[in-house]
């Protein structure tokens, strides 16, 4: 029997640079809806829901068809949200979807979810691409994984890893921050408190790793990470984010 598989999207209200972005419009749609109107394309996914702490997400939400589970404020990470949001769902397998990601190519949600539908002692997996811009390679708001011999976390860094002591051939690959989980996998992380490496890197998926948990890591098929990886932190983003669909889309 093929397991339930959930996307959830955290959508909180609050943004230092840019607040209520969740709703704001992306050549006329709430971007919460661009994104949940590309997770229904996934293959993999069962159902999908948004889960937010704001009521005003959730008129919006459902006023599309869609569906929205209303969650405390006081998370402090999305993490925390998909573990309330998940708590007696029978779903086994849960993908957290970017609210800030409009673009996501449904392609990567099935390509994260496949090594949990394969192997069931896996607890988590996540996707990376090769960086191929130099300037992405020195720059700490793009973080690098690196994996083992069977395609599990390494480390994750804002800095350059690996650092190419010797000269030979090898990628850097990006982390793309699409996370898939067993249902009780995600219950348990949720109450594990922050690690050392996890607060010196502000990167909460080490905290997986300290913890001494494997995080299974695909390289994306997705060809064009500028677009399918695209994240609206401010207003800015938004005009480059109507220009980026109108460049690739003739009906927007």
């Amino acid at each position: 029997m093929t397991p339930k598989v959930v996307g959830i999207i955290p959508a909180r209200y609050g943004s230092t640079r840019l607040p209520g972005k969740a709703l704001k419009l992306i050549i006329g749609k709430p971007m919460v809806q661009r994104v949940y109107e590309r997770a229904l394309l996934a293959r993999g996914l069962t159902s999908v829901c948004v889960a937010t702490d704001d009521e005003r997400i959730v008129h919006v939400v459902e006023s599309f068809g869609g569906r929205a589970i209303l969650t405390s404020p006081q998370h402090p990470t999305g993490t925390d949200r998909l573990a309330e949001a998940t708590r007696g769902m029978d779903a086994e397998i849960v993908v957290n979807l970017q609210g800030d990601q409009p673009f996501l190519d449904p392609v990567m949600i099935d390509e994260a979810v496949q090594p949990l539908l394969d192997d069931p002692a896996t607890p988590m997996a996540t996707l990376m691409h090769p960086i191929h811009r130099p300037e992405d390679l020195q720059d700490p708001s793009v973080v690098k994984v690196v994996v083992d011999l069977a395609g599990n976390a390494l480390y994750f860094s804002r800095a350059l890893i690996p650092f190419p002591r010797q000269a030979a051939a090898h990628s850097v690959f990006e982390h793309v921050g699409l996370y898939v989980y067993r249902r009780d996998f995600l219950q348990k992380l949720a109450q594990l408190s922050p690690t050392p490496l996890e607060k010196i890197e502000s990167l909460e998926q080490l905290r997986v790793l300290e913890h001494g948990f494997r995080l299974r890591v695909i390289e994306t098929k997705c060809s064009d990470h500028l677009f399918s990886g695209f994240s609206v932190d401010t207003e800015q983003d938004l005009v480059r984010a109507e220009a980026m669909l109108r460049e690739r889309e003739s009906d927007v």
